[in-house]
């Protein structure tokens, strides 16, 4: 029996080691959709290895977004120039994963589009898009990597430029693009007593703005200092709305149950942490500072 006792007890260590390395090996738990706003299959660090994901085209990342692809996130509406807010977050986000801008392609993708149910021609989208809930049962989103406001925009000479509450803008007839938190933002926030005008495209929100169609439009606050500054100079930011719970934060935008979600969630977690994110939204959003609060 002596023996054998020296056996037992390193058979015992064996088992020991093995169950060690296994744990050592197992993936980690991915972050909670409360913590991060990300949804989907967490990518492990080796499902991560740079420059090999499971792409649409292997070696080459697709990104999508609309046409016309608006300033201040892309600018000249060429989403491939990397200019602009989001063009550049792309970017950051690609060489995180390992594709350099030579391996990043672009296709067109409308916003009702993107965040519908059903396969996608990208590997992630990326168009102002909030994470939400609902939209988190057709598509997969990234965490945020942009936390963002919306705002009220209105014709200098109009009733409702002089709003200094919500209650202010119950009586105005008011637009946003179809499918987005602006529009949300009106039927939720503001509840006006008429229904609001709803645009395909915010091209055709701001030339209702323009022609008197309506008399004020909701954006996010980046867009509306854009439209105010560039575009519609006969228009002024009106003011904001207040974040809510955790607020409202973009996110990019995948294919559900996307293999990707949780690498391209570690890209911008990453991004977010070595101050990207806030020195490109410095370099490119820096004019949407301040506007005053509507409550």
């Amino acid at each position: 029996m002596t023996l054998r006792k020296p056996s037992v007890v390193l058979s015992l260590a064996a088992l020991v080691a093995a169950a060690g390395a296994l744990s050592a090996c197992a993936p980690q738990d991915p972050k909670s959709d409360a913590a991060s706003g990300a949804s989907g299959t967490a990518g492990t660090a080796a499902g991560c290895a740079p420059g090999a994901l499971a792409t649409r085209t292997a070696g080459t990342l697709t990104v999508g977004t609309d046409k016309p692809a608006y300033d201040p996130w892309f600018t000249e509406d060429k989403p491939e120039n990397g200019k602009g807010f989001e063009s550049a977050v792309a970017y950051a986000v690609a060489e995180k994963l390992g594709y350099p801008k030579s391996k990043v392609s672009w296709v067109v993708a409308p916003f009702g589009k993107a965040t519908a149910p059903g396969a996608k021609d990208f590997d992630f989208d990326i168009n102002q898009v909030s994470i939400s809930g609902e939209r988190k049962q057709a598509v997969d989103f990234s965490s945020g990597y942009y936390d963002v406001r919306q705002a009220v925009i209105a014709l200098k000479n109009s009733k409702a430029a002089g709003a200094k509450s919500i209650a202010d803008l119950k009586d105005a007839k008011l637009g946003a693009q179809v499918g987005t938190t602006s529009l949300d933002t009106i039927t939720g926030t503001i509840k006006p007593n008429s229904q609001p005008a709803v645009f395909d495209s915010n091209d055709l929100a701001k030339a209702a703005l323009k022609n008197g169609q309506i008399e004020a439009l909701v954006v996010d606050l980046p867009t509306a200092f854009y439209i105010t500054g560039a575009e519609v100079p006969e228009a002024q930011v009106v003011g904001q709305f207040e974040a809510s719970g955790r607020g409202e934060q973009f996110g990019l935008v995948l294919d559900k149950g996307s293999k990707l979600t949780g690498c391209v969630t570690q890209a911008v977690d990453a991004l977010r942490a070595d101050g990207t994110l806030a020195k490109l939204e410095k370099q490119w959003l820096s004019d949407a500072v301040s506007a005053p609060v509507l409550k």
